[in-house]
């Protein structure tokens, strides 16, 4: 292609319906208009960006193919963004959600013809966990060959949404949320950057510590949808003949009212007391309730799964242990599909959790054992009880008496397997709620027939 004085000319980028088809027009959002130019101008994602990394290197021009997972907004598309400006190869962008076999195939036919011409192509595929295996089947040989430098971009594992074959011949890279200082960033170079926020006659916008931190506090790690935030409230300050962008600019941006909930303060610890106190006391809506407070605020679903993993344990146990398996679950669903979807299995876990009958026996009973072990009650394991599988063994007793309990009525052989010392110790008292009544009727028969009644 050439331009009207004959000079040859690149071909325009094909972007196909991905997230940076169409960037290039005058009513662009502020969150792509800001999108960075060049990796010192990236913002968090440090332990990527070291000199010598590999995307370093892939900015660099150095062909390789990377797996770039991370939730959204935490620049996985400005990555791609940034390399498709950083080099002279042929940008491609393919849409996981649009894209199929054909296209796919058609991109790659093209990429080896502009190869053939000594001209490489970046294929940059967003949303790359909706493609098929027929689809990733297509691009298997060539990643294999570096017909393409592949960056492909998800929100799910790719160990679960990406071929082995494919995955293996690739980097796979962990992109992290968002620091508070990383957002912070974010709002004061869209306050200051000649692409950022304008008022009438390019009056540049202000604003207000309160409304900077409910921002901050609401993106939860995610870029995109603080700039999304800041932009709308400052139209909202705009409209009403404000350059000061307020609390309730956010407010109104953000369609909901401000939440009082502070990661790294007293909300912080007020919210999840609050959650698991409800959970505990069986009041399903309240501990809904927190549960939306504490996602809504950004709070990580990671530390959520695993305060409902300890609750199964402490404030259910046996009663119900069926709720351990639950919140487990919910835990590895989490890590596996990421937010927004998360919410579910944890709202599922809480309804579990809190509608399950509670006994807290077990967190009673293994504290009471851990207090006697420090204070020093431990007494010595009976010989019958010792190990008895090495040579002299024998010779010291050990082992010598022991009852093989599955050679006992019942399954369970009456002999002494405390320490002398801790002869009348006691430490698990089921209760009679639900599945653990069951239990402490089998215990009273177990201790009878061990000859331990009482």
């Amino acid at each position: 292609m050439t331009d009207l004085f004959g000079n040859p000319i690149d071909d325009p980028a094909p972007l196909r319906g991905g997230s940076l088809a169409g960037a290039d027009h005058a009513d662009l959002p502020l969150a792509v208009r800001l999108r960075p130019r060049t990796v010192e101008e990236i913002v968090g994602q440090q332990h990527l960006l070291t000199p010598g990394s590999p995307l370093r290197r892939l900015a660099d021009g150095q062909p390789m193919s990377v797996f770039l997972w991370g939730p959204p907004g935490v620049g996985k598309t400005t990555i791609a963004s940034v390399v498709s400006q950083s080099t002279n190869r042929r940008f491609v962008e393919l849409s996981g959600v649009t894209a199929g076999v054909k296209e796919v195939r058609a991109e790659l036919e093209t990429a080896k013809r502009e190869l053939a011409r000594g001209r490489g192509t970046v294929l940059f595929v967003d949303e790359v966990h909706r493609f098929n295996k027929a689809q990733q089947d297509v691009l298997l040989p060539a990643v294999e060959n570096r017909l393409v430098t592949l960056i492909a971009a998800t929100t799910e594992n790719p160990s679960f949404s990406v071929i082995s074959p494919l995955l293996s011949r690739s980097l796979l890279l962990t992109l992290k949320p968002l620091t508070d200082a990383d957002i912070d960033v974010l709002l004061n170079r869209a306050l200051a950057d000649e692409r950022g926020l304008r008022a009438g006659e390019g009056q540049p916008f202000t604003l207000a510590e309160e409304a900077r931190a409910s921002i901050i506090r609401l993106a939860g790690g995610d870029a995109r949808r603080s700039l999304t935030y800041l932009e709308e409230a400052a139209a909202s300050a705009e409209a009403h003949g404000a350059t000061e962008i307020g609390p309730d600019a956010v407010e109104q941006a953000v369609d909901k009212a401000a939440i009082r909930y502070d990661k790294d303060g007293d909300q912080h610890y007020d919210v999840i007391s609050a959650f698991i106190k409800s959970v505990r006391g069986s009041d399903v809506d309240a501990a809904l309730h927190y549960l939306a407070r504490m996602l809504e605020a950004g709070e990580d679903p990671r530390f959520i799964a695993r305060r409902l993993i300890i609750s199964a344990s402490e404030d259910i146990g046996m009663a119900a242990p069926s709720v351990l398996q639950t919140c487990v679950a919910a835990a590895q669903a989490v890590q596996l599909i990421g937010m927004p979807e998360g919410r579910l299995p944890l709202a599922q876990a809480t309804v579990a959790a809190a509608t399950a009958p509670k006994s807290n026996a077990v967190y009673v009973a293994v504290d009471a054992a851990v207090a006697d072990v420090k204070a020093g009650k431990v007494g010595q394991v009976p010989p019958h009880l010792r190990d008895a599988h090495y040579s002299g063994a024998e010779k010291l007793g050990h082992g010598q008496g022991y009852l093989y309990a599955h050679d006992a009525p019942h399954a369970v052989a009456a002999q002494q397997y405390l320490p002398d010392d801790l002869m009348d110790a006691r430490y698990y008292r089921p209760t009679s709620h639900g599945n653990e009544a069951q239990i402490a009727e089998r215990w009273v028969t177990i201790r009878s027939l061990l000859g331990r009644e009482g």
